[in-house]
């Protein structure tokens, strides 16, 4: 019963594991995705910050929805940022890849404030969202500032 187990385990995990590795054979295939991911999450949360800004309408449904995607896409980008990925369609600057640590850091700071900020959105507060869409785009901004070419 236990090979079976550790069978189906390794199986599984065979097949997880196939279309990540396979969905970055090439360097330019991680760029796309991160840029990719970026892009949809910058969109979704331009949404809330304009809500918060008052350049739209305050709606809470809306907020939430677009929230939640944001909070779902702020974990994709930095899985690409692989070996091999530092030359091309890109503006990562090379201290991605020499500062690895703080870039990690700087990565998990912008998720803590993004669950906050979905945190926030579920309140339906908007107070709490302007708070918290802030606290967001100062991540966002210092992880810029370090980390990306204009």
């Amino acid at each position: 019963m236990k090979r079976l187990v550790l069978a189906v385990a390794t199986l599984a995990g065979l097949v997880a594991a196939g279309p990540a590795a396979a969905q970055f054979q090439k360097p330019e295939d991680a760029i796309k995705y991160r840029k990719a991911a970026f892009t949809v999450m910058a969109s979704h949360f331009g949404r809330v910050a304009a809500m918060a800004n008052g350049k739209v309408p305050f709606d809470a449904a809306a907020a939430q929805a677009n929230a939640d995607i944001v909070a779902t896409l702020s974990k994709l980008p930095f899985t690409a940022f692989i070996d091999g990925t530092s030359s091309g369609d890109t503006k990562a600057k090379p201290e991605i890849w020499t500062e690895q640590d703080k870039f990690k850091a700087a990565a998990a700071k912008m998720n803590d404030e993004v669950a906050k900020l979905n945190v926030a959105a579920k309140s339906g507060n908007i107070d709490q969202i302007k708070a918290a869409v802030g606290d967001v785009g100062k991540s966002c901004k210092a992880c810029h500032d370090s980390y990306r070419k204009e």
